[in-house]
């Protein structure tokens, strides 16, 4: 199969992280738990955590700019604003029009989506079909969670695991863009999908219409994130695997032409069983889980732009990135940066 010619590509990365580190001795002088407990279940070492004062689309503001340096565009460029995130300024309105504000964009279509874990890689499949539409030029991708807001912090199966955070990224057309390597940069390939018969294994129970918030349920911590783990488990390896293999499928590619690996940072023994499966090098796949935790649809984004800043993923390389999240809801790209 021959590689289908890109529609878009990554113009520019970002990302912001709190300032304040929780680090797992800390968390364990107020929950059941401890350092070797958390890093050996999860291998997190530490998490950002955001204070009081900063708001989500603050994060998304800062991780945006930082997009908008790297590509060399203007916030008026930009056509559309998509913000993939569970934990909004507000229920009304969405948290990209604050964005929208705090970057100087123009009065463009704005919104928010909501796929947990896997949010940014369905804003990025999205993105791509507005510019292969001709409808947008210039789209701004966010991925950005203030889960320390909806935690409870006397649960061990669920506060050890999150941190706050936001990355972003710019696209725009691929047209004859080519990196020194002579590869065509841009975006091969995505695949997204969800499957609702485990919707109850990560959510918040109160809080919507289904169940409105009352002063009883808080006290109850129906307003916070509950979690199956076990179910978790076994759903992301088996589906961030077969996600992966649907876009190396749809690219002509083999585990073999990746030049990295940029999975969500959910656990690190999910990431490494699905590689198993995958028959990937585990020496492509990126990891920061230790330093920023589970940071739900900022987790990529974050990743792929420290490994840009830093050099280790350079102009040419195609990086494989995959997710699943609440819903259950998952999904895979393949980009030539």
């Amino acid at each position: 199969m021959n590689r289908p010619a890109p529609v878009s590509r990554i113009l520019g990365t970002g990302h912001y992280l709190p300032e304040k580190i929780v680090t797992n001795d800390e968390l364990s002088t107020y929950v059941d738990t401890s350092d070797a407990w958390i890093q050996e279940r999860t291998g997190i070492r530490q998490r950002h955590v955001a204070e009081p004062a900063i708001a989500t689309s603050d994060m998304a503001a800062e991780a945006a700019k930082r997009a908008l340096e790297a590509a060399g565009v203007a916030a008026s460029e930009i056509d559309l604003i998509l913000v993939a995130t569970v934990t909004p300024d507000h229920q009304l309105p969405a948290t990209a029009v604050f964005v929208q504000q705090k970057i100087g964009a123009g009065p463009v279509p704005s919104l928010d989506l909501a796929a947990a874990c896997a949010g940014f890689v369905y804003g990025l499949t999205i993105a791509d079909q507005f510019i292969a539409s001709g409808a947008a030029k210039r789209v701004l991708v966010i991925g950005v969670e203030l889960l320390s807001r909806i935690l409870d912090w006397k649960d061990r199966t669920t506060c050890v695991l999150f941190g706050d955070g936001a990355g972003a990224v710019i696209l725009g057309p691929a047209e004859e863009s080519t990196a020194a390597n002579g590869k065509r940069q841009g975006l091969l390939a995505t695949h997204i999908q969800s499957d609702a018969t485990l919707a109850q294994s990560l959510w918040i129970p109160a809080g919507g219409t289904r169940l409105p918030i009352t002063a009883a349920l808080i006290d109850e911590a129906e307003n916070k994130v509950h979690m199956k783990g076990q179910d978790i488990f076994k759903v992301a390896v088996k589906n961030l695997f077969s996600s992966s293999k649907k876009v190396l499928e749809k690219s002509g590619l083999g585990p073999d032409d990746i030049d990295w690996i940029c999975p969500h940072q959910a656990n690190l023994r999910i990431i490494d069983s699905a590689v198993n499966m995958l028959g990937a090098d585990k020496e492509k796949v990126l990891v920061n889980i230790d330093r920023v935790g589970n940071t739900s649809s900022a987790s990529i984004p974050i990743l792929l732009d420290e490994s840009i800043r830093s050099g280790k993923v350079k102009s040419g390389d195609t990086v494989l990135m995959c997710a699943l999240g609440a819903g259950i809801s998952w999904g895979a790209a393949i980009v030539t940066i």
